[in-house]
């Protein structure tokens, strides 16, 4: 018995660790790649928690930002406002954004995006599946990734984003030809 409240204790740790990070947001994995080793992102495919659904391949064309995220994670917390910022500010452009929530329970989920009120979807993946195929792992977010209008991966940010860093990066995919 103690070795197993021992081992959720742990991994209960390093699950906070991961979400908890006071390390400068510019030091913590932010990256455009560059265009010639951009690989195609994998597919995107779920049913959004409020309703309906949501198919990366129908946003060819446009640039993406997908957003891991779950309800225990204070900075995906705090991101949520910066992300809702360069949304109003890029949506115009045609810039899409997409949350999926990884490794959580659907009723603390849902209360999460019933009290900050995205103004986008989010799928809900307790698997961490979608997460995994990025090459995100499940104890790493909040993460952001933003795809190209080719549908590649063109952007990795590996912590809590905000305008100022985020905001750059999708304006710059934007002035990039298809």
């Amino acid at each position: 018995m103690r070795r197993v409240l021992a081992l959720v204790l742990a991994t209960a740790l390093l699950a906070l660790a991961a979400c908890t990070s006071s390390a400068p947001k510019s030091a913590l994995g932010s990256r455009k790649i560059a265009t010639d080793q951009r690989v195609a992102a994998p597919a995107v495919k779920g049913e959004l928690m409020g309703g309906g659904s949501f198919d990366l391949a129908e946003h060819k064309g446009q640039v993406v930002v997908v957003n891991f995220w779950a309800s225990y994670c204070p900075p995906c917390r705090t991101e949520a406002p910066e992300l809702e910022k360069v949304l109003a500010a890029t949506k115009a452009q045609g810039v899409t954004f997409i949350g999926v929530n990884v490794h959580d329970q659907r009723d603390p989920a849902n209360a999460y995006l019933a009290d900050i009120k995205p103004t986008y979807g989010s799928i809900f993946d307790p698997s961490a599946s979608l997460a995994l195929d990025f090459d995100v792992p499940p104890n790493a977010i909040p993460a952001t990734l933003v795809i190209d209008k080719a549908g590649r991966i063109a952007a990795v940010m590996r912590s809590e984003v905000d305008q100022k860093l985020l905001e750059p990066v999708v304006r710059d995919l934007l002035a990039e030809q298809a």
